[in-house]
């Protein structure tokens, strides 16, 4: 029987948030995507008081959005 590896890193997050807040990652990512804000913290910030987003998830979606966009 095969089994898909853990996600790993923000990626673990990413069952949770979507469970929690009812949206897919990718809207999510498109929303910090969209945002006039670039810097890291910023972006969590924002996340935490525009979406009510916890900071280990703010944080999460953030970072995995970021390194994205450095490596494309």
């Amino acid at each position: 029987m095969a089994t898909t590896p853990a996600a790993k890193g923000p990626a673990s997050y990413f069952p949770s948030i979507e469970k929690k807040y009812g949206r897919p990652i990718a809207e999510w990512q498109d929303l910090i995507r969209a945002s006039p804000l670039t810097r890291h913290m910023e972006l969590v910030n924002w996340l935490k008081t525009e979406h009510g987003l916890g900071h280990g998830h703010a944080n999460a979606l953030v970072a995995h959005t970021l390194a994205e966009s450095r490596t494309n």
